[in-house]
């Protein structure tokens, strides 16, 4: 009579064994999501309430003719404010002016406050100051920035005339007074105020790139530009998407420079999508249109957003 094998279970196989009881979250992972969405709810309440309501009420607005001066939503316009901006000759001429602001700002404010952060990254003491020389220009309001750089301009008594003087060219009516030469001034204005931003973005991406690969390269004969170009460029390919489409959307809404320095002027050269939003909708008191016309610059930026986000794409997948 043969003996009947006893069969023990294997501790290993116990355990890797799926269990069937049901899982039970873990109390701190529901304690820390609470405390998470506690302490966004107030962002939350601000971004609902400034945000995504207005854009909602734009978006509503823009369908009818809507008057500052009379109350209600006033008669059903349907698209009629969408085809007004459309064939405006003024509506196109802001946004090439818009476009014109966007190509003279994004390369310089991406590519020079790459070249100072890697500048800065390189500085073994004081680095602090060059942080605080860069980035301070970016705290002041654009009030400020726009008198000092319209007093800069200024014939006669500005800096810039005594440096044309300098060179032997005559100062003629002003950089802001010319329509050739007035978008630039903008632009120059705003590359000095606003680097510090895209500079202290690129400097927090530069120091999260670890020190011994540069270490290991210069070991292995690699010089400054091929360090810069195999090992820096590569590793900050998501800072240069992120820098690169901020930059790009700030430039589209560009406003306060212009409103405060030219006003559009001289004649309408310098007149932008959103200058034109406001005089249409508190000068003209024709809400609807206004919205229509925002809604068609909110449309160019998405556009361009995601255009921008799938050409990235390809090479995210390689990296």
């Amino acid at each position: 009579m043969t003996a009947t094998p006893v069969l023990t279970e294997n501790p290993a196989a116990r355990t890797s064994r799926p269990s069937t009881a049901p899982s039970r979250r873990n109390p701190l992972h529901l304690r820390d999501a609470r405390a998470a969405w506690l302490f966004l709810a107030p962002f939350g309440v601000f971004y609902l309430a400034f945000l995504i309501g207005p854009t909602i009420d734009m978006l509503i607005t823009s369908f009818f003719n809507t008057s500052l001066v009379k109350p209600g939503l006033g008669s059903f316009a349907g698209f009629g404010n969408y085809a007004e901006m459309l064939s405006r000759p003024d509506f196109w001429s802001a946004i090439l002016a818009t476009l014109q602001f966007t190509l003279y700002t994004v390369p310089p404010l991406v590519v020079v406050a790459f070249v100072f952060a890697v500048l800065t990254n390189r500085v073994r003491r004081g680095q602090w100051f060059f942080r605080l020389a860069f980035f301070l220009p970016f705290v002041l309001p654009s009030a400020t920035i726009s008198l000092i750089w319209t007093f800069i301009f200024t014939p006669g008594t500005g800096l810039w005339p005594l440096v044309e003087s300098w060179f032997g060219i005559s100062p003629g009516a002003g950089v802001l007074a010319s329509p050739n030469t007035a978008m630039i001034g903008i632009a120059v204005a705003t590359l000095w105020w606003t680097l510090g931003f895209n500079f202290v973005l690129y400097l927090a991406g530069l120091q999260e790139i670890p020190r011994e690969l540069y270490e290991a390269a210069a070991v292995d004969g690699a010089t400054t530009w091929e360090q810069i170009r195999y090992i820096t460029l590569p590793m900050l390919s998501r800072t240069h998407t992120l820098v690169l489409l901020l930059q790009i959307i700030a430039s589209l809404k560009i406003f306060d420079q212009v409103y405060l320095m030219t006003g559009g002027g001289p004649g309408i050269s310098t007149q932008v999508v959103l200058e034109l939003v406001t005089g249409t909708g508190f000068t003209d008191n024709r809400i609807g249109a206004a919205s229509a016309a925002s809604m068609l610059l909110f449309i160019l930026i998405l556009v361009i957003a995601v255009i921008r986000q799938v050409a990235d794409r390809p090479s995210r997948a390689e990296a």
